[in-house]
């Protein structure tokens, strides 16, 4: 399978919390996986065409004066993939972590796609909305949704995992409970090595040190949109101790660290 890592979506500028790395936009990391026998496989959709176009009426004004986002055509999805010589039909499945208004936005976009998710999530969205985190201006469209309830196992280095239905066991959803009632990672498996797409289970890598230090900024955000407080913080534990075990074996990342996304670009 080829990995694309996109960037589905430039918000705030922030600045690292030490020497090095410049000042950037936090972003909306997303994966474009070209599968040999299921077409294409979107994990997230960050910001789509609707949100560019009418960012009051589908992301709400309060989120857009809060994460202050770029609103560029070029950054969706969509557009991304046909300067890859795709089709939007040619997007078969979309795998999203939750259902935040930045990270399922471009769902319109690929109204033919399977959304694959944790059912919790979906319940919670649809129970919530419209609020600050769920808009239904999103799956308006009527998604085929394709949904899952957590599997009591630890098949995947010590974590919970589910396969997902007409995909290879190559992608898995990872269950990361605190940020939403139905937060979940997304295992890609690339070569002899796992990709694990964190959602907002963490915001910035410093967080996954053996000591670690959280960015003030994005910080007082994931504080503010938890669930269960002591639920996200064991997870990032546990992701702690996935990275300390298995680092050779897995990457992680997550959703808006604009110095992640660099480095999986970079390869």
């Amino acid at each position: 399978m080829r990995i694309h890592h996109l960037n589905c979506g430039s918000v705030r500028t922030i600045e690292a919390t030490y020497d090095g790395p410049p000042a950037a936009p936090a972003v909306n990391h997303c994966l474009l996986v070209e599968t040999p026998a299921d077409g294409l496989v979107l994990v997230e959709t960050g910001l789509g065409l609707g949100d560019v176009r009418d960012p009051d009426g589908t992301l709400g004004a309060d989120w857009v004066q809060m994460a202050e986002p770029v609103l560029a055509e070029e950054e969706t999805a969509v557009r991304q993939i046909a300067r890859l010589g795709y089709r939007p039909e040619d997007v078969r499945h979309v795998i999203v972590t939750h259902l935040d208004v930045d990270h399922c936005g471009g769902l319109p976009d690929f109204p033919d796609a399977r959304v694959h998710l944790l059912a919790a999530e979906l319940e919670a969205a649809l129970s919530e909305a419209p609020s600050f985190r769920y808009r239904p201006a999103h799956w308006a469209h009527g998604p085929h949704w394709v949904t899952y309830t957590p599997e009591a196992n630890d098949d995947w280095f010590g974590f919970a995992s589910t396969g997902l239905d007409g995909l290879p066991e190559d992608i898995r959803l990872v269950p990361l409970g605190g940020h939403t009632a139905g937060h979940t990672g997304v295992a890609v498996r690339e070569g002899d090595r796992w990709l694990l797409h964190c959602g907002d289970a963490y915001y910035y890598h410093r967080e996954l040190l053996a000591d670690p230090h959280p960015h003030p900024l994005m910080d007082v955000v994931q504080t503010h949109a938890e669930v269960h407080h002591d639920l996200r913080l064991g997870t990032q534990a546990r992701l702690r101790e996935l990275v300390r075990d298995h680092g050779d074996q897995v990457s992680v990342f997550s959703a808006h660290d604009p110095w992640e996304l660099a480095a999986a670009v970079a390869g």
